[in-house]
């Protein structure tokens, strides 16, 4: 089970706690994690990632192991760490303004 760690406003939209486990068929990339999280809970579809073009939206990062992965490649394997469960996924609300 892959952990993700959500934000405090997409917690709320979605009515969950601070983590959620998802199973990932196939090959565990951010793509195939987000969309097990978006079938989990389609309230969260167009909130992480633009509907259309399926790509992270502007103030939403992803962090894993102390790494940001907000530009890595949708389809770039998961850290291990991630995958096994010993280190969540964290999709983060970026923070902008001076």
């Amino acid at each position: 089970m892959i952990r993700v760690v959500l934000p405090a406003h997409l917690r709320m939209l979605a009515q969950v706690g601070l983590e959620v486990e998802l199973e990932v068929t196939g090959s565990p990339t951010q793509r195939s994690l987000l969309d097990a999280l978006e079938a989990a809970y389609p309230v969260l579809q167009g909130t992480i990632r633009d509907p259309v073009r399926q790509t992270r939206r502007a103030f939403v990062r992803f962090f894993a192991c102390e790494d940001d992965l907000s530009h890595e490649s949708p389809d770039a394997p998961l850290p291990d760490a991630v995958v096994s469960g010993v280190e969540p996924f964290f999709v983060i609300g970026a923070m902008a303004g001076g």
